[in-house]
């Protein structure tokens, strides 16, 4: 059944109601005066969600399962939530917190669905085999700037890497950590060999995305060695069983950080966007947007476009360019 669209008023009505909500958690000594402290309200982070099931972690770190009020919104993985427990030991979420970043999926109809909430790292996996695609990664590039998210690229596998490979690689993506997106180099196959991601996660919430073949599941078992155990907790505690492993769950890591897993990154792709999101999405064009000859210059021929000219002075790569005509021919919405 298609989910009911709401009007304007309706969603400034639960923003409004949202707000109220939020503010009771800075009157909690006056409630807790009112009320057992088991019933006052209380932040959380949605550790997984289930249909309407919600496993909340405390500020103490304890797993509760909560149902969501419907005239909240669409609670996800990585949330700061408001909750209060129940006298049935069971909590409900009574709001959501605003969140910093969020990652999204469109979805045929048109609409985005949420993924994960409050990232702050997408870490783009890459191999020499399957043949990494520049084009793919400035998808995720463009959509990890488009929520203000920092990225990092990780090219797996490196202990397939010969020299002539490296050679390749290093000329197909050396340009950019020149941009603002740093390499590193890991294989799981050598001891520490998995030590300059461990440290790039430390102290942030990061998501694993990457073309099929990767070793993105490979890594998380590594990262995770203890998933296993996490995952048993989180059933317990849920009660959702095998579920608890096909839905988008958050993990702590051992040596500090936080990784989100999400089966819906398999699939990831961009959605529609209207010329100035593609345009904002390469951040080496900035400093030229709006220096063109023509306002509605589609950087592709017009003569005194400053992109093209940017990129004959070599200060914009010729194949970020081209990434750039060609996803404007197939992702943008509205009049060109």
């Amino acid at each position: 059944m298609a989910r009911r669209k709401l009007s304007k008023r309706q969603k400034q009505r639960i923003g409004a109601i949202q707000q109220r909500r939020i503010q009771r958690l800075d009157e909690r000594a006056q409630l807790a005066q009112e009320t057992t402290e088991a019933d006052a309200p209380r932040e959380g982070v949605v550790v997984t969600r289930h249909g309407q099931s919600l496993l909340v972690r405390n500020s103490e770190g304890s797993l509760h399962l909560c149902l969501c009020r419907q005239n909240i919104g669409d609670p996800v993985c990585g949330d700061r939530v408001v909750w209060q427990s129940m006298p049935s030991n069971q909590g409900v979420v009574t709001a959501l917190m605003e969140r910093t970043t969020t990652l999204a999926r469109p979805l045929y109809s048109g609409e985005h669905r949420a993924l994960a909430a409050n990232l702050n790292q997408l870490v783009v996996v890459l191999a020499p085999k399957p043949a990494p695609s520049t084009y793919l990664l400035d998808q995720y590039l463009i959509a990890a700037e488009g929520i203000g998210c920092a990225v990092l690229i990780a090219m797996n596998k490196k202990d397939l890497l010969d020299i002539e490979s490296s050679a390749e690689l290093e000329q197909a993506f050396g340009h950019y950590p020149e941009i603002g997106y740093p390499i590193i180099q890991i294989s799981a196959k050598y001891e520490h060999g998995l030590d300059p991601l461990i440290e790039q996660l430390r102290n942030k919430t990061s998501i694993l995305v990457g073309q099929s073949g990767v070793g993105k599941s490979s890594l998380i078992k590594a990262l995770l060695p203890n998933i296993e155990i996490q995952i048993g907790r989180l059933s317990e505690s849920s009660g959702l069983g095998k579920h608890t492993t096909s839905a988008t769950t958050l993990y702590d890591l051992p040596q500090g950080g936080q990784l989100i897993d999400s089966p819906g990154v398999r699939s990831f792709r961009l959605g529609r966007l209207d010329r100035r999101q593609l345009e904002r999405g390469f951040p080496e064009f900035r400093p030229y947007l709006g220096s063109c000859r023509f306002a509605d210059c589609s950087h592709d021929h017009e003569p005194g476009c400053a992109l093209i000219e940017a990129v004959e002075n070599g200060k914009i790569t010729p194949q970020r360019l081209a990434h750039f005509r060609q996803l404007a021919a197939t992702i943008l919405e509205g009049p060109r």
